[in-house]
């Protein structure tokens, strides 16, 4: 099964969620029913941009890259490439 890194974005503040997970749309849905603490009450998130991978490493690899570039601004330029 693959894996994927991801972007959320909360409807209600405009932030961005960055993860990985095996389980694409479980994961978003665990993610709604406020079930990750550290950003619980902070939605409804919606996808926003995701990649797909063959290995969970690789998957949590680019995860981290993601969360290294720390800009709004870099995040908002990936997700709107991408529809």
């Amino acid at each position: 099964m693959p894996y994927h890194a991801y972007i959320l974005r909360s409807q209600s503040t405009g932030r961005f969620y960055v993860g990985h997970t095996e389980n694409l749309g479980k994961r978003v849905v665990e993610h709604n029913n406020n079930r990750t603490m550290s950003i619980k009450n902070r939605g409804p998130w919606v996808l926003v941009y995701s990649e797909e991978y063959a290995t969970r490493s690789e998957a949590s690899q680019r995860e981290r890259q993601i969360k290294k570039m720390k800009s709004h601004r870099w995040i908002e330029q990936v997700t709107r490439a991408s529809r």
